[in-house]
């Protein structure tokens, strides 16, 4: 055995998805061999200067079977001389048959891609995600005997029926989730709840450092307005519909600007809207941005609006990064209560909070910060000292490092 850990990824590099690479670097610095194996290409052009430090090589799974067949079909080959072949084989079945979708033949073809190419020089299995990702690695973990743990999120935990949810907990190693909502959801489908454990991700504060802000601008003048920043994929669970049917009810007197950074599909659609609302002249949609131009927004910026929402078809937000990252610039945050959110953000304490949705209610907390800096002021500095005490990401990471290290001896112990 190698002792070499084989990070599965749904897509790397990722903009939106610092955190992992957060993580990844982290497991790199404590002394862990990896390999990258992402199910997707990159679509982002750009990349954050954390991926360049990241020295492990990353491999691509055939993200189509149909655009690599021969490579498929080779696999399938050798991967029917697997001792554990037959048994993730019967599994594959016995899950098409409860989602009998294009998306599940993927998975198991992935995962004779992974078992045959990777897996072999592999002595255990991260996966992050445990809805697609985690699939094609157990599949490939049943195949080779190997071993794997689970990294669950956000959408991957709310999304995934409740059987896979089990089935998943019942065959890794160990699970780890950001959120204590998160990790009550998963130990409840669990046979062994202890398998579950709670790490924050937390952000690296060597990237956010400190910096004195003074909040001044309270919105009585057109050529200095309050800069409001949202950060975040343009995807229905973050709410943004909302936030823009709140900024059109503000006060016309009230001058303000907004800035939203992200991509995502329904950004064409949140800019018609913003057009309907004759909001135009008042909003920036930047698109995703690199991190450092993102710091440089957050320092820019008076106030953080992020009104997260559960999408009708259940998915929602864990505790998102950005949130952490723009309280580590004493950022004040207006929000909702929703997931794991209120772990960080206490109303009226750290943050304001309103319900999701709640259009009237969203315009009231716009107006009230905007008018009123010494309250930016305040929920900003309550905000920083809650991100440095408890968020922290090199003081979070040591919980994973050390269930890592019970499962893969690493090539530095003093690391």
């Amino acid at each position: 055995m190698t002792g070499r850990i084989g990070v599965v990824l749904k897509g790397y590099p990722r903009l939106s998805e610092t955190f992992i690479a957060q993580e990844i670097l982290e497991l790199q610095r404590a002394g862990f061999e990896l390999e990258l194996i992402s199910l997707r290409h990159p679509t982002d052009r750009a990349r954050h200067p954390i991926h360049e430090e990241i020295t492990a090589p990353a491999h691509y799974l055939p993200e189509y079977l149909h655009d690599e067949p021969m490579r498929v079909f080779r696999a399938l080959r050798a991967a029917r001389k697997l001792p554990g072949y037959r048994q993730a084989f019967r599994k594959f079945l016995s899950d098409l048959r409860r989602d009998f979708t294009r998306n599940r033949f993927r998975r198991f073809g992935q995962a004779l891609v992974l078992a045959t190419e990777y897996a072999p020089e592999l002595e255990f299995l991260y996966v992050h995600f445990i809805h697609t990702p985690a699939a094609v690695t157990r599949y490939a973990a049943m195949m080779t005997g190997r071993q794997f743990a689970v990294s669950a999120h956000a959408k991957d935990i709310w999304t995934t029926p409740e059987w896979e949810l089990a089935d998943k907990l019942d065959d890794c190693r160990w699970c780890v989730t950001c959120t204590a909502s998160g990790r009550e959801k998963l130990a409840s489908h669990a046979v062994e709840p202890g398998k579950v454990h709670l790490v924050y991700h937390g952000i690296d504060l060597g990237r956010f450092p400190h910096i004195d802000r003074a909040q001044v601008r309270d919105g009585s003048t057109e050529r200095d307005p309050v800069r409001l920043l949202t950060v975040g994929r343009a995807v229905a669970k973050k709410g943004i519909d909302t936030l823009l049917e709140a900024l059109s009810q503000l006060p016309a007197d009230l001058h303000w600007c907004w800035t939203h950074i992200g991509g995502g599909p329904l950004r064409g659609d949140l800019m018609q809207q913003a057009k309907a609302l004759g909001l135009t002249g008042h909003c920036d949609f930047a698109g995703a941005l690199p991190q450092a131009d993102v710091l440089k927004a957050y320092r820019e910026s008076d106030l953080f609006v992020l009104p997260c929402r559960v999408d009708e078809t259940g998915d929602r937000d864990g505790l998102p990064n950005v949130m952490m990252e723009a309280q580590s610039q004493s950022l004040p945050v207006l929000t909702t209560p929703v997931s794991a959110i209120p772990e960080l953000v206490e109303d009226g304490r750290n943050g304001l909070l309103v319900e999701p949705d709640d259009v009237a209610g969203l315009a009231e907390a716009l107006g009230r910060l905007i008018s009123d800096p010494a309250l930016r002021l305040r929920l900003g500095e309550e905000g920083e000292a809650r991100v440095r005490g408890r968020f922290d990401h090199k003081q979070a990471i040591h919980g994973l490092i050390e269930l890592m290290s019970a499962s893969v001896p690493r090539e530095r112990e003093d690391a």
